[in-house]
């Protein structure tokens, strides 16, 4: 005769038979009067509803990569490299000749270099290992290809480099040092009018490796960037007038690694949407719950989600992009409470990042 305890199922059993009512059961707080005992509404992972996994942040983890980072949240793990390279002007199809005047006064028109000459070149990979649905030897999967095309856009949409710090100009001395502002200066002047032209740019190849995966995929990634491109720093390069090249020397004294300038500290904020079985099958009806930074058992159970981008380095919130994902739950009134949140998590990331 089977006694009662062998008719219990434990936690893990109940969230691989039945995950939808498994998360339901624990956001959704037990019917009658409530009591100091009783447990209040959480996640399955222990955090309540809007209560990111905190940011763990290591910089200069490559020994081989101009700049690298490993971030770490919750279970999610990633490491990003990036490697600068060369591109001669020549070497580049549809590039417009236009000399720029060393003058302060001069001022001359130029297209968006970043993205007409792909000077900056994203690519993530999903590990064979970091989670049970990536196998080794296939194709890469579509969630990489969509993880590459977002942060691409969010390269050039935030305008967090720009392409002065890039470029290699013929005369030399025109890229040793950092102006206060970020941009490049010049150390020889010796003609104030003198015309410089860009000869090359480099080229920064920004490699993203999941090695653990376990949720919230781009808001990780995006954090391991903004770390990698603030560590990254560039060696002296100059143009080599009788070679007609780009030479590189090594970082010394007079001629030190120049680091990127990057512009502002937009940090993204992801929240999935997590409903009743009542309102999926009425709409306008029914419970939901705003999960912030949705874990990978989550985001299987949630039909939308809400990704916010804000910068605050001004002491003002600013949403530089927002994008959401199906559903029809999230509206103008929590919106502004995800600003709120999205703003919160911009204060956590730059105290760790700090």
């Amino acid at each position: 005769m089977a006694t009662s305890s062998s008719l219990t199922l434990s936690s893990t059993t109940f969230a691989k038979l039945s995950p939808h009512p498994f998360l339901l059961a624990n956001l959704q707080p037990p019917s009658g009067p409530t009591s100091a005992t009783t447990p209040p509404s959480s996640r399955t992972n222990g955090r309540q509803p809007r209560q990111p996994r905190p940011y763990s942040i290591n910089t200069s983890s490559l020994s081989h990569a101009h700049g690298s980072a490993v971030v770490r949240s919750g279970d999610t793990t990633v490491i990003c490299g990036v490697r600068g390279e060369t591109l001669l002007t020549s070497q580049i199809p549809n590039y417009r000749v236009t000399p720029t005047s060393s003058s302060p006064n001069s001022s001359i028109a130029r297209t968006d270099e970043l993205r007409d000459y792909d000077l900056l070149v994203p690519n993530v990979e999903l590990a064979t290992g970091c989670a049970p649905n990536f196998l080794p030897g296939v194709p890469p999967t579509t969630l990489a290809q969509t993880l590459s095309t977002r942060l691409y856009s969010l390269l050039h949409s935030a305008k967090v480099l720009s392409a002065e710090g890039l470029r290699i100009y013929n005369r030399d001395g025109a890229l040793t040092t950092t102006s206060a502002e970020g941009g490049m200066e010049e150390d020889n002047n010796d003609e104030e009018d003198a015309v410089k032209e860009v000869k090359a740019y480099w080229v920064l190849y920004i490699d993203v490796l999941f090695i653990s995966f376990d949720g919230n995929p781009f808001d990780v990634a995006w954090a391991a960037i903004l770390a990698a491109l603030r560590d990254t720093k560039l060696p002296y390069a100059y143009w080599d007038v009788d070679r007609e090249m780009v030479l590189c020397s090594r970082p010394t004294t007079e001629k030190p690694a120049v680091p990127l300038s990057i512009h502002g500290l937009p940090v993204a904020c992801t929240v999935a949407v997590f409903t009743a079985k009542e309102r999926q099958q009425k709409k306008g009806s029914g419970q939901f719950w705003i999960l912030v930074d949705p874990d990978r058992l989550e985001e299987s159970l949630c039909d939308e989600t809400v990704t916010m981008v804000v910068d605050n380095t001004k002491g003002e919130t600013k949403i530089l992009a927002i994008s959401k994902s199906g559903g029809t739950v999230v509206g103008p009134a929590i919106m502004r409470e995800f600003a709120k949140v999205a703003a919160e998590r911009w204060k956590e990331f730059r105290a760790v990042l700090q």
